[in-house]
């Protein structure tokens, strides 16, 4: 599997590119990842303003305390090419590739990307928000797997997804199934999964408990689109005391001279297996970065 960098991605932000306000006041934000949009929240007319925003606020900004990932348009899109470009420039964590239906869409962005960043500083990420990519999400996770993939995660886009299937009215229920063979694809291949907006940012209940569900569901966190939902996302997903304490535990019991070879241990009347062991010291890290935020 491929070695991926470890983030915390409980609150992940939308900022539309051509807001200039927005995208001045991001770097203040307690999120942990920004995603600068040059789709959906910019208008035809307004691309290479936002483009040239971008370019301004990454010079000026150097370094962040954020994951700053950038939403392009898709490379078959008369804005794609140029947006890439431009994100490029930019050096961002990620990019976030639009309206993934199959591998080669990404690995086409890869392959861009390869011509100037032999490191592989840059990563990707794939928006899952049509049928065909709930049909192929297990061919993009495993692609993902592959050398030079730069792929770290997957992001729902509900909202394009229930329109394409002709869901009628609100709620998701209908998406459910879905939503978890994406977590499923997600998980086989070593990547994080982002669950999907919640359009109503002022329905404070509503969006506590649509993130309770998600984090429930196995997602690392959840996109958003008003900074209010920031706070509430961040505890949602965060690493609680008492997973802490446990994650602990099974370290500490593991690392016993006695226990260091075998593979099941009896922790407090519970059968651990050595397969708990990576997970427990994943959630210690993450917990620690969580604390330094």
């Amino acid at each position: 599997m491929t070695r991926r960098p470890l983030r915390l991605r409980r609150s992940v932000l939308y900022v539309p590119a051509a807001n200039g306000k927005a995208v001045a006041k991001s770097p203040t934000l307690a999120c942990d990842a920004v995603i600068y949009d040059l789709e959906d929240a910019v208008a035809p007319a307004a691309k290479e303003e936002a483009r040239e925003r971008l370019r301004d606020h990454f010079a000026a900004h150097p370094e962040s305390r954020h994951e700053r990932v950038i939403r392009i348009n898709a490379l078959s899109s008369e804005y794609g090419p140029e947006d890439l470009l431009a994100a490029r420039a930019c050096r961002p964590d990620a990019i976030l590739v639009p309206k993934v239906d199959v591998p080669a869409e990404v690995a086409d962005v890869a392959d861009m990307l390869a011509e100037t960043d032999a490191a592989d500083a840059i990563r990707l990420w794939a928006m899952m928000e049509t049928p065909k990519a709930i049909l192929n999400v297990a061919r993009i996770a495993e692609w993902g797997e592959t050398p030079g993939s730069r792929l770290d995660c997957l992001v729902v886009g509900a909202n394009d997804l229930a329109k394409d299937l002709r869901l009628p009215g609100p709620g998701r229920d209908a998406l459910k199934p879905l939503l978890m063979q994406l977590v499923v694809a997600a998980r086989a291949s070593g990547l994080d999964v982002i669950d999907a907006v919640f359009n109503a940012f002022r329905d404070e209940g509503g969006f506590a408990a649509e993130c309770a569900e998600a984090a429930g569901m196995g997602f690392d966190g959840k996109t958003l689109i008003h900074p209010l939902q920031i706070e509430p996302a961040n505890r949602a997903f965060a690493i609680s005391p008492e997973r802490e304490a446990e994650a602990a535990s099974i370290v500490a019991a593991f690392d016993m001279p006695e226990n260091r070879e075998v593979g099941v241990i009896n922790l407090d009347g519970r059968m651990v297996e050595r397969l708990h062991l990576e997970d427990a010291r994943r959630t210690l890290a993450l917990a620690a970065m969580q604390r330094g935020t």
